[in-house]
Order: structure tokens, then sequence, then C-alpha cells
């Protein structure tokens, strides 16, 4: 068995992966320090460091001391009524900028090995059905979040290549569970009350990541020998259309779907007209990936099926 590093320091350790990634990785022992815009109260046993902003003036050297693995999940974010003059200098300022500052700083402070959580939105906004993304495709970002994580993830290579830093990038898609932001959480808050959804003749195919086979995964990268260096895509190993996710949602949760059959034509053209294009790609759209580097490289199986995902995540709404 691998030998679990300490300790770890987690970055945007009070965000919806960074306090799950915290209290198990606590769980398992480790010293885990989790750092933090403000102070916060994280989990059990997880030391807060709150530095303030990120970005290229972060001074991380205290932070530092004696770290062995860094996961950095901290960034910019989809942000509603963005009112940035620049969005994509915005998202560069804390993306790529703050994330290769962090790398520098834990390269020379000796850290092993630095984790990198970055998006399937590298890869592209979507995909044809049964041709999934996969790791080694040409990264098409489709926004200027995506594409501030392919920056970053380039400079994390140039950096691992000058100092010798152990670079891991992991790009997930959809991550749900219990509290998940976007639209995951409205779904399920809309399935709760009842509401009809005009969304029971959507035939795409979507890859997610339950929260708890996220975390599995980022632990598995701390210590596995074959991780350093690797670029992986994750997800629970099955793909559904929007339509039979809210259905087992809805069954996960004991409140049957109440779906309308709307054509998926028809809601784009209407979701176009509003200003929600997007919206409307990740309903409607399909985005698939391909897991079997992840699977054979490491070893690793999603600890969760999809089934156990959802049932996990209708339980914490039920508390």
């Amino acid at each position: 068995m691998n030998r679990l590093p300490m300790p770890v320091l987690v970055t945007g350790a009070n965000g919806f992966v960074g306090r799950a990634l915290c209290a198990h990785a606590a769980g398992l022992g480790l010293a885990v320090s989790g750092v933090t815009r403000l102070p916060s109260e994280l989990p059990h046993g997880v030391h807060c460091l709150p530095l303030g902003d990120l970005d290229a003036q972060t001074n991380w050297r205290h932070s530092l001391n004696g770290v062995e693995t860094v996961v950095h999940l901290a960034a910019r974010v989809h942000v509603m009524q963005d009112r940035a003059e620049n969005q994509v200098d915005e998202f560069r300022r804390v993306n790529v900028h703050g994330a290769l500052n962090l790398a520098r700083q834990a390269a020379a402070a000796g850290v092993r090995r630095f984790i990198f959580v970055s998006s399937i939105g590298v890869n592209g906004a979507g995909t044809p059905i049964g041709k999934p993304f996969s790791e080694i495709d040409p990264p098409e970002p489709h926004n200027a979040y995506a594409l501030s994580k392919w920056e970053a993830e380039q400079g994390l290579w140039n950096i691992s290549g000058e100092s010798g830093i152990e670079v891991v990038i992991v790009r997930p898609p959809l991550v749900y569970g219990f509290n998940a932001p976007g639209n995951f959480g409205s779904l399920m808050r809309w399935l709760q009350r009842g509401v009809p959804l005009p969304l029971g003749a959507i035939s795409n195919q979507r890859s997610l990541v339950a929260l708890d086979n996220l975390v599995d995964l980022i632990i598995t990268c701390l210590t596995h020998p074959a991780a350093a260096n690797q670029t992986f895509l994750v997800s629970d190993g099955e793909d559904v259309s929007t339509t039979e996710l809210l259905r087992r949602m809805g069954q996960a949760m004991g409140c049957p779907a109440r779906l309308i059959p709307v054509p998926a034509g028809i809601l784009k053209l209407a979701a176009a007209l509003v200003g929600k294009r997007d919206m409307a790609q990740r309903l409607c759209g399909s985005l698939q990936v391909d897991i079997e580097k992840t699977r054979t490289l490491l070893g690793w199986t999603p600890p969760l099926t999809l089934d156990q995902g959802l049932k996990k995540a209708a339980e914490g709404l039920a508390r």
C-alpha cells in the first residue's frame, strides 16, 4: 500500500469539493491544512490558513513549510452577472497567475507533487454521442474560465520541467452531490418542490462525477507513483441523458420527476431568445468523457455508482 503524504495543503478548502476532500483526508490521518480567502470553520482536524486573495502576489512561504503535496482547488469560477470590465483578464489573474505563483513557490519549498483540479471545459463544450473526450484530444476551451484553466495547465508543465515538481492534472465534468452549486443543485430543489420541467424528451448523453468519486480519485493521486506528470479525466463511469438523470434523481429523492416532453430544439431556441444559450447546451447537449486511462494506469474504479451518488445527494438534502 502506498504511504500517504504528510502533510497536505488544500486550497479552496471551504468550497464544495475542498470541504469534502479535507474531511476525507483528515479522516485518513493526514495532517491537512486548508487555505481559504477568509477565516472559516473547516472539518474537524483541518488547520485553516486564511490568506486573502489568490493572485500573482500571494505569499505562500509560511503555508508551504513541510508540505509534501498541494491540491489546488481554489479558482475563480463562472460568476453570475459578472461585472468585471475584462472577464478574461480577471479569470487569468486568479486561475493562471495565482495558480502558477503557488506552483513556483511550492517547487522552491521542496513540495513533491502539485495536483491541479482543472475542468473538462478545457477539452471543449460538448461531444457527439459515442465520441467521448479523452486526455489526448486537442484542447478547445470554450469560454474564459476554461481558457484560464488550459493556460494554467500549460504553465504548470513548464514549471514541472524547470523544477522537477510532479504535476497531476484532473479534469472533471459536472460534479454533483448535496449542496452542489449550479444546475444540479437547482434541479434537485425543483424536483423536491414538484415543479414540472420541460425536459422529458432530451436524448443526449452526459458524463457526471459524484463528489465522493472525485475526492477518491484525488486521494489516489496523492501517492500513486503512476499519477506523476499525467492528465486524468474522471466520471462515474456511466453516461445518461438529462431526462434519465432527472428520473433517477426523482427516484433517489422519493419524489418522481414531473417531466414535460418538449423537443430539445424548441428548448434551445427559447433559451437563446432569453440569453440562456449556455444553460441549454448543458441541459440538452452531450458531453462524454473516457476514463479508461484513469482506470488502467491508476487501477482506479469509481467507488460509487451513479445511483449511489444520487442517493447520497438526496439523503443530504433530506437532512
